[in-house]
């Protein structure tokens, strides 16, 4: 187990020197986030062609097609994103005084504050895929225990694709500049995206759960990581603090009313 999942960090490493390279040259690391998924995607294909019999075996394909599912969608939908709107701003803060003390201070900032770290992040919340993939082997039995994570994946996928889709036809109108998104999904909760992100990687540890318990408990860190940083750290609690300068009481009024993270039916006015 140890030596394949080497294999997947020298993998990932060699991908992330890449990336950061082509980062310094054109000046901009924002497009991390595109990898974020994808990296997850490449990781769970990895584990999947190298893992001993992974490859023949129903319950290991089964976590590779979902964990490659989830990435790959979220890092085409992040990358066309940045294609279209430039630079991230939450990056452009981030490397600005790097970015003034020159071109070396910048590279190394990027290496090292962003891709290194990113990396090893990416690396921890994908492991109930990649150990769930090469721990299952050749197995094809599918238990109630891997259904449920199925199910919960499900929700999520539903709760990320259709949240992603109604916010991208939201900017896409002219008439909603200035406005708040609170239709469709986002009516019952203020990120369906990111409550489907955790709904995906816990349906993910479920499955893997079912391939042993042990292997559960190795990776329940991914999820519950993933979790907190969703909820507590650079996803809600970031893009929340920049929505509520940019639209001051409209947004305030949308957080009165609506749930933050699960699903809920908004609350009344007056």
């Amino acid at each position: 187990m140890i030596d394949l999942l080497l294999i997947n960090v020298a993998i990932l490493l060699g991908i992330v020197l890449v990336l950061w390279a082509i980062s310094v040259i054109i000046d901009d690391v924002s497009f991390i986030d595109s990898f974020w998924g994808a990296g997850m995607g490449i990781l769970a294909v990895a584990s999947w062609l190298h893992g001993p019999g992974s490859h023949e075996g129903l319950l290991a394909t089964l976590i590779m097609v979902m964990a490659a599912a989830w990435g790959f969608r979220l890092g085409g939908y992040l990358f066309l994103r940045w294609r279209k709107e430039g630079e991230d701003q939450r990056y452009r803060r981030m490397m600005r005084k790097a970015r003034e003390k020159g071109r070396v201070a910048f590279a190394l900032s990027a290496l090292f504050k962003i891709w290194l770290g990113q990396a090893f992040l990416l690396f921890t919340v994908s492991s109930p895929a990649q150990v769930g993939i090469i721990a299952a082997g050749e197995r094809d039995d599918l238990s109630l225990l891997a259904y449920a994570g199925v199910a919960l994946y499900l929700v999520g996928i539903f709760f990320e694709w259709v949240g992603d889709w109604q916010l991208s036809r939201f900017k896409k109108d002219p008439s909603n500049e200035g406005e708040i998104l609170d239709t469709g999904l986002w009516r019952y909760t203020r990120h369906p995206n990111y409550f489907g992100d955790a709904c995906a990687w816990w349906g993910i540890w479920l499955v893997t759960a079912s391939v042993g318990w042990e292997w559960a408990l190795y990776t329940v860190i991914g999820p519950i990581f993933l979790t907190f940083t969703l909820t507590k750290w650079s996803g809600a609690a970031l893009l929340e603090a920049g929505m509520k300068k940019k639209r001051g009481d409209k947004y305030a009024d949308y957080i009165e009313r609506t749930s933050a993270f699960f699903p809920w039916p908004p609350k009344s006015k007056g």
